[in-house]
């Protein structure tokens, strides 16, 4: 497995746990959206394990603001982060996927791989203050589909988790107001104010936010063998709430 993460320490924790489970994992070190990262991450891939069997585009964040407020620098850090980069990966892949493919229909052994996308609920039904988020959210869901469409030859399934409030350290209550993160020199607010939080959770179905564990079996879902005649999908994960 490679792991990506802007930063070293969280990337190699989690390379740690995955190693001392058993597993077998190296870390990527860098922001998805350089414009070599996409190639770096799949050379990594092919160096360290030889092949690609699954590839899971999760990096991003959100920036947002009403239209008339939004900058064209927060539109296009939506755009870089949320679907240009995950077309970069997917494009780098896109050589070794081929030709793996027909070496294993050749040899009569077809391999299933897995491509899952994460979107978001803003980006199928849209969200008040993130039309950058949306509108790249959206797009993922479009990359998607016609990537399921193209790759289907190769015995790809590629499918979208579009997740609702999941509780990361973006969207947890704000114990600080103020509490920010740096991504690519901006100053970008993380949190939610505990009121806008609970009264987000009260029109959950279920009642509260997800868990990461939660969101990853989501992932996992179109990971397994059991998903091999679903493709071209985008899957809610939202706890009831449209």
């Amino acid at each position: 497995m490679v792991i990506n993460d802007l930063d070293a320490a969280p990337a190699q924790a989690t390379v740690a746990d995955i190693v001392a489970r058993g597993g077998q994992a190296v870390a990527c070190i860098g922001s998805v959206t350089d414009t070599d990262f996409g190639e770096r991450f799949v050379q990594q891939a092919l160096d360290s394990f030889g092949g690609i069997d699954i590839i899971v585009n999760n990096a991003g964040y959100t920036w947002d603001n009403v239209v008339q407020k939004m900058s064209d620098e927060q539109w296009e850090a939506m755009l870089q982060v949320h679907l240009t980069a995950p077309f970069r990966i997917l494009r780098a892949a896109s050589g070794f996927i081929r030709e793996a493919a027909k070496k294993e229909a050749e040899a009569g052994q077809p391999v299933f791989r897995k491509v899952v996308n994460i979107s978001s609920t803003s980006g199928v039904y849209g969200n008040a203050g993130q039309a950058n988020y949306a509108a790249a959210k959206a797009g993922i869901n479009g990359l998607t589909k016609a990537l399921a469409k193209e790759w289907g030859r190769y015995k790809v399934n590629v499918n979208s988790v579009a997740f609702g409030l999941i509780m990361t350290r973006l969207t947890e209550a704000a114990a600080d107001a103020d509490a920010k993160i740096d991504i690519a020199g901006q100053q970008i607010k993380v949190g939610v104010n505990p009121q806008v939080l609970k009264n987000a959770e009260s029109l959950i179905p279920l009642g509260r936010g997800g868990t990461p564990e939660e969101a990853a079996g989501a992932v996992y879902l179109f990971c397994i063998p059991e998903s091999n005649y679903v493709s071209g999908q985008v899957l809610v994960c939202g706890g009831g709430r449209p």
